[in-house]
């Protein structure tokens, strides 16, 4: 068998193995929380949310439901945010704006704690998030209609609430369809990894991605843990800026400004499309938060320039 048929073999054997593990790892988060949303949708409890998020879901142009999906999101990752969002009776705006705030702001202690490993302490990673997070959303909510669409809030608004088998029946309908979407999803992204990693793309794709990392404020020295977090995600791509940070082959500078781009803007492959099968718009699932990032790693320069100008200034006083 020649090199390359071997390595698209082995490819398509690895990403099988992993993308099934991942599967099955996915159902066990996925299902039990979309079911937990459902009934507790279904129960009213949910509606117990409005005096309390109303506020900050509302400066976002969200209702206060929305505020489940952002915290199973933010605390559980992606998956968790895409099983709350399916079954809550929110528009295709809300929608929306909820899976941009889910995919700048999800697994926020996991993931923190491997960036606060790397060189970027946790408090400043989770606020770096969480504030891309909610001033994307709030942008983004002036260019969508996120007014009440009656077909989509009927659910939330009906007088006559269907029987308990009966949501339970439509529960499971919907999660076996979201379950054979994300299947195929996982399987292709697996797949295609790993046959970037056996045929050794990565470093070939650095080279092609200089404009980017210049347009994002990086530098071109840690275009491969940008690459490796932005197709593999931070928790993936964990090894490989961990074990380079330990190595001091960066400054801190740059770690950080590193930190601050993949932190908003990561996983580019594989948790965006998790949320084609609820109908959002590539453009949405890409473009705001990839501008988060380029927009941040600005304001992180800045705020850097006028703490080295204070303390040159005191330098001089003193």
């Amino acid at each position: 068998m020649s090199g390359w048929r071997q390595h698209t073999v082995e490819g398509i054997k690895e990403g099988l193995a992993r993308g099934w593990r991942s599967y099955l790892w996915v159902l066990k988060l996925i299902l039990p929380i979309s079911l937990l949303t459902a009934l507790l949708e279904y129960s009213g409890i949910l509606g117990y949310l409005d005096g309390l998020l109303a506020p900050l879901m509302g400066f976002m142009g969200l209702p206060s439901i929305a505020a489940f999906p952002i915290v199973a999101g933010a605390l559980a990752g992606v998956y968790a945010g895409v099983a709350a969002l399916a079954v809550l009776p929110l528009t295709q705006a809300q929608m929306t704006l909820v899976a941009i705030f889910v995919l700048i702001a999800h697994m926020l202690i996991q993931e923190g704690i491997i960036q606060a490993q790397s060189g970027f302490h946790l408090g400043k990673a989770t606020v770096v998030r969480l504030s891309a997070a909610v001033v994307t959303v709030t942008l983004c909510s002036f260019f969508l209609d996120t007014g009440t669409d009656p077909v989509a809030a009927a659910p939330a608004v009906a007088t006559v609430r269907p029987a308990l088998t009966e949501m339970l029946g439509n529960w499971f309908i919907a999660m076996a369809w979201l379950s054979l979407k994300i299947l195929w999803i996982v399987m292709s992204i697996m797949i295609g990894l790993a046959w970037m990693r056996r045929f050794d793309l990565v470093p070939h794709l650095v080279r092609w991605m200089r404009p980017v990392l210049a347009l994002l404020g990086l530098g071109p020295r840690v275009g491969v843990l940008w690459l490796s977090a932005v197709l593999f995600g931070v928790t993936y791509g964990a090894a490989v800026i961990v074990e380079e940070f330990r190595a001091g082959s960066f400054e801190q500078q740059e770690i950080e400004r590193l930190h601050v781009s993949i932190g908003i803007n990561h996983s580019m492959v594989e948790d965006p499309l998790l949320f084609l099968p609820l109908g959002i718009g590539i453009f949405w699932l890409y473009v705001p938060r990839f501008i988060a990032a380029m927009v941040a790693v600005r304001i992180y320069n800045a705020i850097e320039a006028l703490a080295l100008g204070r303390r040159l200034r005191a330098h001089r006083q003193a």
